[in-house]
């Protein structure tokens, strides 16, 4: 299944709901979400600096992917980023493939 990173930064809406609710109302309603587009969450972390949260989640497509990115986007909460994940096999694989006709500067 493939595997995305979420991260970003809340909102001053967002930052009042993690103030009133709490770390773990945000981890379950991330779980939820997840678990109805048929995906789940591997792991979450808040952050201080340049990012607040981040969240490593596996989900069933890039639509799906897509649909969460779009649904956070519109909650208000949080300013985001989603970022595909690339595994070591799969960049072993890419690294090998064979691509016709096609040569790089230098080769």
């Amino acid at each position: 299944m493939p595997k995305y990173m979420y991260s970003g930064n809340y909102t001053s809406q967002g930052a009042a709901g993690l103030l009133k609710d709490g770390g773990t109302a945000r981890r379950q309603e991330t779980v939820r979400i997840l678990t109805e587009m048929g995906g789940s969450l591997e792991s979450y972390y808040w952050c201080y600096g340049n990012t607040d949260f981040i969240m490593i989640a596996d989900l069933p497509s890039e639509s799906a992917a897509i649909k969460l990115a779009l649904h956070v986007g519109a909650s208000g909460s949080f300013n985001g980023n989603l970022t595909p994940l690339i595994s070591v096999d799969d960049m072993d694989a890419a690294v090998n493939a064979e691509i016709p006709s096609m040569s790089l500067p230098g080769e």
